[in-house]
């Protein structure tokens, strides 16, 4: 029993120096050399103040501004501490009766606007944080956002194409809009 314990022990104080001490120092070192940005959470800052994320959605509802996907956190929107869909099933009445409340509220913000509204306006992401948008989510919202500021739907336009990032390595994924980045860019051309 006695000549069992001593490498026993020895083997746990390696592993715990190894798993616990060294392999953290290295994945935190590597990462903040070659991943600065993504390590540390991917923070927006204007002005000196950080505004956000890249990678969480924020609540946008003032037809100036952009909208991102429905947010399923509660009690607040794209809240990271209870992160998670809303495990809502296509035949449930209550995700009908949060998409018809969302195409409402897009027609109110709109009127005039009769084109089919994406699906991703009205739904939230399996998350419920996704700060992302498809084109066609943006290109729906154009003309309000245009009239609502006072700049032409061009303007707007480009600010949408240059906000569009790419799928990863061509292939993988689909094209996104970061709706916090495009809202930002929003406010910096209307300051002109």
């Amino acid at each position: 029993m006695k000549n069992a314990m001593r490498p026993a022990i020895v083997l746990f104080v390696a592993l715990t120096i190894i798993t616990g001490l060294l392999y953290p120092l290295i994945v935190t070192a590597v990462s903040q050399t070659v991943f600065r940005h993504q390590a540390n959470g991917s923070l927006i800052e204007l002005d000196g103040k950080i505004v956000g994320s890249e990678l969480i959605g924020q609540q946008f509802d003032a037809p100036r501004y952009f909208w991102g996907r429905l947010s399923a956190t509660t009690p607040n929107p794209y809240n990271a501490g209870s992160s998670g869909g809303s495990n809502l099933g296509p035949t449930n009445p209550a995700l009908a009766d949060a998409v018809k409340a969302r195409i409402a509220a897009l027609h109110a913000a709109d009127p005039s606007n009769d084109a089919a509204v994406p699906v991703d306006l009205v739904t939230s992401s399996g998350s419920g944080l996704d700060p992302h948008i498809s084109p066609a989510a943006a290109a729906y919202q154009i003309a309000r956002v245009a009239r609502a500021r006072g700049l032409s739907v061009a303007q707007v336009n480009a600010l949408v194409v240059e906000a569009t990032s790419t799928r990863t390595f061509g292939i993988i994924g689909e094209p996104t809009v970061n709706v916090l980045k495009l809202n930002l860019a929003l406010d910096r051309a209307s300051v002109r």
